[in-house]
């Protein structure tokens, strides 16, 4: 099969790691998802990935109890690392050669997010994992993906959902009607409110004709038939029709 992309950026929810106990790590889903990612990577597209942590600790959930947002903010930060490098763990078993750059320094577990060096490295075969999100407080993971997406030159942001195969027009748990759109434009995401990635993640991808598949992670080879430009889920992109 001809892959459609050369390079992608894989978002991926820390709930994704977790599987069906709903926290922490599952080394078993882990693995599987390491072994979709190596078969992406042994047809020859350059990946990068920007995982979450709302497995292990949600910024916006402590700031909601009364923690300062920043401080939130940060500690989300620091699970997106141990994510990460457990993402890492998982794809050297499977003798992919990967890096994790950290947004926030910490030399003795990543790299510091370099833009040239990332690319260097998904030049020569690696795989890339961002963690630590923009070391900023108040931005999303989302808009990591958005921005490094936008930095490294990527032909689209795969984003892995769990429990749902792509956007509705409404909750398809409580409204059995529920339309599932195949394709929209970004501006019909901002319109309509649709929680797929926040407005500042969004107009980013906008701004810079990055297109978004979102997709099921749930179905097992869906990474890798996501990657290899198969229609699933919907697609955002374009102008709104």
């Amino acid at each position: 099969m001809e892959a459609k992309y050369r390079r992608v950026v894989l978002k991926l929810s820390g709930e994704a790691l977790a599987g069906d106990q709903g926290f922490g790590i599952n080394p078993a889903v882990v693995e599987e998802i390491a072994a979709q990612i190596k078969r992406v990577r042994d047809h020859g597209i350059d990946v990068a990935i920007v995982v979450g942590g709302g497995n292990i600790w949600r910024g916006l959930a402590g700031s909601a109890k009364g923690m300062d947002r920043t401080t939130a903010d940060y500690m989300g930060m620091m699970a997106t690392v141990m994510n990460a490098l457990a993402l890492q763990d998982a794809l050297e078993k499977q003798d992919v050669d990967t890096r994790v750059q950290s947004a926030i320094e910490m030399r003795q577990v990543a790299e510091p997010y370099i833009r040239r060096r990332a690319i260097r490295h998904m030049e020569k075969g690696r795989v890339v994992i961002f963690g630590a999100g923009t070391g900023n407080p108040y931005f999303s993971t989302d808009t990591t993906a958005a921005l490094r997406a936008a930095e490294i030159e990527a032909d689209v942001i795969l984003m892995a959902k769990k429990g749902t195969d792509g956007i509705y027009d409404s909750d398809p748990n409580k409204n059995p009607n529920a339309k599932r759109f195949e394709t929209l434009a970004y501006i019909d995401i901002l319109k309509r409110g649709l929680a797929v990635m926040d407005a500042t993640a969004t107009s980013l991808c906008m701004e810079n004709k990055i297109p978004i598949v979102v997709f099921n992670i749930d179905e097992y080879a869906n990474i890798a038939r996501a990657s290899f430009g198969e229609a699933i889920g919907t697609t955002v992109g374009g102008e709104a029709v």
